[in-house]
């Protein structure tokens, strides 16, 4: 029984965050938002899995490192598309 509680509860909050990210298509901070919630979501399901299994924690901690590298990369291209553009609607700028 704690079994399902330990896997349906990260399960819920992933899918809701997916949603989040799918339906938050107007601003890039909130898409980046719901990305963030998505890594550390995912970031619980691996100290999870790894704590069922008795391993250590260390590939946790490499995870976190690279989501937090991940998340300071966002940022940096969200200020600047701030800087170039003056604000971060997905409709103001072209791609092209």
């Amino acid at each position: 029984m704690i079994m399902i509680l330990y896997w349906s509860l990260p399960m819920i909050l992933f899918i809701l965050g997916l949603f989040c990210f799918v339906s938050n298509r107007k601003h890039l901070l909130s898409m980046l938002l719901s990305l963030e919630f998505i890594v550390l979501i995912l970031f619980f399901m691996l100290f999870i899995y790894l704590n069922m299994l008795n391993y250590e924690s260390y590939f946790s901690m490499m995870f976190l490192t690279f989501s937090v590298c991940e998340g300071a990369l966002g940022l940096s291209i969200l200020v600047s598309m701030i800087r170039t553009h003056g604000n971060d609607y997905f409709q103001s700028f072209n791609i092209m």
